[in-house]
């Protein structure tokens, strides 16, 4: 059996949990709603304010498939009830991040200012404080587009590996190189 699969998910007060019967899984919590799409191999059962997820068969895919969606349902409880976090430090000189609304405008070294524009449900602020490096902080009920949201921005400008300078996550730990050696 999956290791992942077969630990129960624990149902905190005030989620709603929902599985059509066309296989799309629904949680409603304080900090919005997601679906999901799952195999129509895997069922859920509810025991009081536990969540348990079997599987059909098993089938090599089956067992696979039993962990992947006992995982995404997980993250979408929490999600939903507690919400993701993710932080951003833009480390160089001249480097700035300001948002207006859901536009986040980012001054990275170019010749020109770069403009991404954020999905409705990922929540924006930018901090810069004076001796410190800017940064960003988006607040996302959904893990996965917070993720990818955030790669995005990285992708950007990624920290190089001489000075660091770059788009980093807080608490990043970059492998640096050493520069030229001094001359004879």
């Amino acid at each position: 059996m999956s290791r992942i699969g077969k630990l129960p998910i624990a149902l905190p007060k005030g989620i709603e949990f929902n599985v059509s019967d066309k296989n799309v899984v629904t949680v409603k919590g304080p900090k919005g709603t997601l679906t999901q799409n799952v195999d129509s191999a895997i069922t859920f059962t509810k025991e009081e304010d536990k969540l348990i997820v079997n599987r059909a068969t098993e089938q090599k895919r089956h067992k696979a498939m039993h962990g992947l969606y006992r995982a995404l349902v997980a993250s979408m409880i929490k999600g939903v009830s507690e919400g993701y976090k993710t932080e951003q430090e833009l480390v160089g000189v001249g480097y700035r991040a300001a948002n207006k609304g859901q536009l986040l405008e980012l001054t990275l070294g170019y010749s020109h200012n770069v403009s991404f524009d954020l999905p409705v449900e990922i929540k924006v602020t930018t901090t810069a404080e004076k001796g410190k490096n800017p940064t960003i902080i988006m607040e996302s009920a959904d893990k996965q587009l917070l993720g990818m949201v955030a790669a995005k921005i990285r992708s950007l400008r990624k920290p190089e590996p001489y000075k660091g300078k770059g788009i980093k996550f807080t608490g990043e730990i970059l492998r640096r190189k050493a520069g030229k050696s001094a001359g004879k």
